[in-house]
């Protein structure tokens, strides 16, 4: 048995409930990983909620589940330590150090996880921590997709609408890395964050519209689905591209006008999560060119805590939940670990 966290209906995150489960056995081609440390994306919280951007309620739904959640443990990224292989498994070995994405499989809130050695699983980043490898794969494997789905190049102008975010803050150093010339737009507590990440220019959406400004770009990448969809479409060049992460049915319509009656592009869909890209990414971490920034840790008991922060919107980078230490039995106790912001 292992301790996970899980949830039998949809709702507020006090839905989510400390449970004893069978743990589980890895196949064949599976490794098994003890979870050190995974993460709160908005995708949990959708999932957990049985929200969805506008019109995909029902999509979400037949996904998820009608009466109830398919899939009871959610955690969608994770840092841990191979502790069992499958005995065709040949790229892992016990005791590997990993950190991989489980997208719409989750499972991450629990003490042990299998995946496939195919999976989008690597060796995780030697120079990183489980909490902080643990808040890569998602946000950044969905970064570097997107920004290679528009086929970013050196020297282009590229605008990163939700750049403080989840996927937002992996898009701004990636793009960096690509060489190009990039202008986050955040809320004013997180100007100075997304400075820090290596933005050129930062604009600060309370104060500027960046649709005013007579600044033209080669990309506009919305990680948050919410800019303004006419005004982006001005400011973008000719040729030029956008892109959304999180997009609903009005969106989707707009996107798709877009591409009718222009030669503008719009890029949109789901991620596919590869090994190796995650490999691609661990090397740019390790050669010092990403970096993942916790915002809050919380303890796997305290998770619903760690939604509720996480849907206020007002983190900046990542939320980290921890495993490292024995959860609360009668012969052990846990530590909390501080919270502390970026």
């Amino acid at each position: 048995m292992m301790k996970a966290i899980v949830y039998d209906k949809y709702g507020a995150p006090e839905v989510l409930k400390i449970k004893e489960v069978a743990k589980p056995i890895p196949k064949d081609n599976e490794i098994l990983i003890r979870t050190h440390a995974a993460t709160v994306t908005k995708f949990d919280c959708w999932m957990r909620s049985a929200t969805a951007p506008p019109g995909f309620g029902l999509l979400m739904r037949i996904a998820s589940g009608f009466t109830g959640p398919k899939k009871t443990i959610l955690g969608t990224e994770m840092a841990g330590e191979i502790e069992a292989v499958g005995k065709d498994v040949t790229r892992f070995k016990i005791g590997d150090s990993v950190f991989g994405s489980f997208g719409m499989n989750m499972g991450a809130y629990a003490e042990y996880i299998c995946l496939p050695e195919d999976g989008a699983v690597a060796l995780k980043p030697a120079n990183m921590n489980n909490e902080e490898a643990a808040a890569v794969p998602y946000g950044g494997l969905t970064a570097l997709y997107f920004l290679r789905k528009a086929n970013i190049q050196k020297g282009q102008k590229i605008l990163i609408y939700g750049a403080s975010g989840g996927v937002g803050n992996y898009a701004v150093q990636l793009a960096k890395s690509f060489g190009a010339e990039v202008t986050g737009v955040c809320s004013t507590k997180k100007v100075e964050f997304v400075r820090s990440l290596g933005a050129d220019k930062v604009i600060d959406y309370t104060k500027e519209d960046f649709t005013k400004n007579n600044e033209i770009y080669d990309i506009i990448y919305d990680t948050i689905g919410s800019s303004p969809f006419p005004g982006s479409k001005r400011s973008l060049k000719k040729d030029g591209i956008y892109v959304t992460t999180t997009f609903g049915i009005p969106r989707l319509l707009q996107m798709q006008w877009l591409k009718l009656t222009s030669s503008k592009k719009a890029v949109s869909g789901l991620t596919e999560e590869k090994a190796e890209d995650l490999v691609f990414i661990r090397e740019l971490i390790e050669n010092g060119k990403l970096k993942s920034v916790i915002d809050r840790t919380y303890p796997l008991e305290q998770t619903a805590e760690a939604h509720r922060y996480v849907e206020t919107g007002h983190k900046k980078g990542n939320v980290a939940i921890t495993l490292k230490q024995p959860l609360l039995t009668n012969e052990h106790f846990w530590t909390v670990p501080e919270k502390g912001g970026a």
